[in-house]
């Protein structure tokens, strides 16, 4: 019999002390969720997730005799955070659906464990355990994909992915990351059939779903049969048929650089290399303004100047986004960890050699500096004799 193993949580600062609280040892509260899937496959989780039968100001109340803080984060929908010295850890309260619009649900709370694992999208994330005895209660065949790595619907996909338009997306990236081998072929029709319905999302939620992609370790083959079913076409149309060779290419790059994969950076591969349609589609994902930057000077080619170059000019962060989208992965790793440098030199120096303040000593000084990046950012004093130079040229004229 599968039981969740208890090294997973029982080393968990105040864990134990939180579940005694909830009344655990008579099965009022399990785990539930990515917290139990994530135990089984051996991946430690940064979350737990709690669901329970108990009320939601019955949590709170006993969380906070508990001698922990309690904080109410959706207290409207049965959701209360108990503070532990490790981090949060989520309380729900067994709900179910009462309607749903696609994009949020209306709720009642519930007594009932499978009703409760019912509202959820995959089998996979249905799991639920006990944490005295560490059984897992597996309502509809979730073990057993998760063995086969199959990622598959709860019940009917269409009605799944009704309730919440966002599953569509959250199909893809949970067959990235847990998926063997081709995707349930009736989920993968029903996110096909439904992809228009991604248009009545927030662009926030697009976009944090699409980042959460594009960090897994290899999400270029999903990229591809996105692709291939049109599922970005509703919303980000610019997407072309190449986004599944560019970003295999990045991720080799990034493997072979030994350079952590990067959404942002891996998002930029999607689109064909164009800083204005890169700058246009960060801002209708409403990305902040740093990932709009990055996304913007990504593009372009790195073959006219060496990677130190490109660093001092564009930031290392850019720099190393451009040399990887170029395919220049040893480049990018000799700046992965480089201080980009100060030009040692300011221009009221240049004025006390004799140049006058004004348009001259810019000019001048942009001069020095640009020998100095084309030398390899030699040391202060090959600067200074560099600045000998350009006054006594810049004096002569």
């Amino acid at each position: 019999m599968t039981r969740l193993p208890s090294e997973s949580w029982t080393n968990r600062v105040g864990l134990p002390a939180l579940l005694a609280a909830l009344d655990a040892k008579n099965g009022a509260t399990r785990f539930v969720g990515g917290f139990v899937r994530d135990s089984l496959l051996g991946i430690t989780s940064a979350d737990v997730d709690c669901a329970t039968q108990l009320a939601p100001h019955d949590v709170l109340d006993r969380v906070k005799k508990a001698g922990f803080k309690a904080v109410p984060t959706g207290i409207a929908h049965g959701t209360v955070t108990a503070m532990l010295p490790g981090g949060g850890v989520e309380i729900t309260t067994l709900r179910r659906d009462v309607s749903t619009d696609g994009r949020r649900a209306t709720i009642a709370y519930t007594d009932d464990w499978r009703e409760d694992a019912a509202r959820r999208d995959f089998t996979i994330n249905a799991l639920s355990a006990d944490p005295e005895s560490g059984h897992i209660y597996d309502y509809f065949g979730g073990l057993d994909d998760l063995d086969t790595g199959l990622v598959r619907f709860i019940g009917e996909p269409l009605k799944r992915i009704a309730e919440d338009h966002l599953r569509i997306l959250r199909f893809f990236r949970f067959h990235a990351r847990f998926g063997k081998g081709k995707p349930d072929p009736a989920s993968l029709a029903a996110c096909t059939e439904r992809a228009n319905d991604l248009m009545a999302l927030s662009r926030e939620r697009i976009a944090d779903e699409l980042l959460k992609l594009m960090a897994l370790p290899d999400p270029s083959e999903t990229v591809e049969i996105m692709n291939a079913c049109h599922i970005f076409r509703p919303v980000l149309p610019e997407i072309d048929a190449d986004a599944h060779p560019r970003v295999a290419s990045l991720v080799r790059s990034e493997t072979q650089a030994g350079i952590a994969p990067d959404s942002i950076r891996r998002l930029a591969a999607l689109f064909p290399p164009d800083s204005l349609l890169a700058e246009a589609m960060a801002t209708r994902l409403k990305l902040s303004n740093t990932a709009r930057k990055r996304l913007a000077t990504a593009t372009g080619s790195a073959e006219a100047e060496t990677a130190r170059a490109l660093a001092y000019r564009l930031g290392r962060d850019s720099a190393v986004d451009r040399l990887l989208l170029n395919r220049l992965p040893e480049a990018a790793r000799t700046i992965q960890y480089w201080d980009i440098p100060k030009l040692p030199l300011s221009g009221g120096e240049l004025v006390q050699r004799g140049l006058k303040a004004g348009p001259l000593v810019a000019a001048t000084l942009q001069a020095i500096e640009t020998q100095w990046i084309s030398e390899g950012f030699p040391s202060s004093d090959r600067v200074r004799q560099i600045a000998e130079e350009k006054v006594s040229s810049a004096l002569a004229d």
